[in-house]
């Protein structure tokens, strides 16, 4: 059955995308004479927008279909570019990402991520489910690497986003060719109740209001103003960061089939922010870009095992609304990041987003091991 590496290749072309905006983004609106606060502000409007169309995004699939709403999603990202490329005042720039797919933080943000989520699930068995969220993550995280590596190559920045607009009509059309099977169970309502999923939503908002702190494009913008790094040394970093994630997204999925989703949540991601803390007393670009690549080199490995987790504990028929649910939370919370962070950036306050980021993720990797270490997922109590 060809749907998984259909899914497989929307994802990958989008996250090629995704790494090279992360990387331009920022000093494309710079270039364009946006100030840094207006900057943060962009990538903020740009979080919560991708956040929240993810519940509508969960709606129309479960109205239209989740195929028909992969579509159009793509045709959302061909607008993006299109904006990104051709507009010349600040004031279109600033609201280009409305449409959810500006792709300033993560290959897990916006209003794609709860349907091809769901997709992913009905692809799967459930003792594979952990392992086919991990290669769903690595087939991003590569391809996110690459997007990152181009930017090093060529210099023209609103190329690349005409290029992003192409790639977003390309993942419109792929959806297309999917089978009946991963509409799933239409009968069941696409938002249930979200008892279950209260207090994970509420970690969840701690952990990315943390993370909006030090979002990709963020980081970028920082280590430009902090050091001055441009494009030519940005691309193969966040590539470098990209295939270090990728690299762990594959070993979450065996882990978490051994320790346990939670655990592998907690272990591997509390470490790493340990490691972002001591980012902004960094003495030079080597020493933070080092500092940076091992922080990476775990900070998403509780990415598939989280995704697996959530779409585990709701009926099949609420899963792309679970995601929804739990991202949009995720996605509001991370929004009030990037804006202080533009701030802190334009004060010269350049430990504040790390020192903030860091703290905020310790405390949510400890409450989250203390309320749901004892609570397995379905499949997890079927297979274990």
């Amino acid at each position: 059955m060809p749907d998984r590496p259909l899914l497989l290749a929307a994802r990958g072309l989008r996250a090629f995308g995704f790494g090279f905006s992360a990387v331009l983004l920022a000093l494309h609106l710079e270039r364009a004479g946006l100030s840094p606060t207006l900057i943060g502000v962009t990538l903020a409007v740009g979080l919560a927008a991708a956040s929240l169309t993810g519940l509508a995004a969960a709606s129309l699939a479960g109205r239209f279909g989740r195929r028909r709403t992969l579509a159009g999603i793509g045709l959302l990202m061909a607008v993006t570019g299109i904006d990104l490329a051709l507009a010349r005042q600040p004031a279109l720039l600033a609201i280009s990402g409305l449409t959810g797919m500006l792709g300033a933080a993560s290959v897990d943000y916006g209003p794609f991520a709860s349907v091809e989520q769901a997709v992913l699930a009905e692809t799967a068995a459930p003792k594979a489910r952990n392992r086919a969220f991990g290669r769903y993550s690595l087939t991003g995280g590569l391809f996110n690497a690459a997007g990152g590596l181009s930017t090093a190559v060529f210099s023209d920045i609103r190329t690349f986003f005409f290029l992003y607009a192409a790639i977003g009509v390309i993942t419109a059309i792929l959806p297309l060719f999917m089978s009946d099977h991963v509409e799933g169970e239409p009968a069941q309502p696409v938002f249930g109740s979200f008892r279950p999923l209260a207090g994970l939503a509420a970690l969840f908002a701690l952990d990315s209001l943390g993370g909006g702190f030090v979002a990709n494009a963020v980081i970028a913008y920082w280590l430009h103003a902090r050091f001055g790094a441009g494009p030519g040394l940005l691309g193969p970093v966040f590539a470098g960061v990209a295939i270090l994630q990728s690299i762990s997204y594959e070993v979450s999925g065996r882990l978490a089939d051994r320790v346990g989703l939670i655990n592998t949540m907690v272990f591997t991601h509390l470490p790493s922010n340990v490691l972002l803390l001591l980012v902004p007393f960094s003495p030079n670009l080597a020493l933070a870009v080092a500092l940076l690549l091992a922080r990476f080199a775990l900070s998403q490995m509780d990415v598939p095992a989280r995704q697996a987790y959530i779409v585990s504990i709701v009926p099949p028929g609420e899963r792309a609304g679970a995601v929804a649910m739990t991202g949009a939370v995720r996605g509001v919370a991370m929004a009030f990041g990037p804006t202080l962070a533009g701030i802190a950036i334009g004060a010269a306050a350049f430990g504040l987003p790390f020192l903030a980021g860091g703290g905020l993720k310790v405390a949510y990797d400890l409450a989250l091991f203390a309320g749901f270490r004892n609570s397995p997922a379905d499949h997890e109590k079927t297979i274990s």
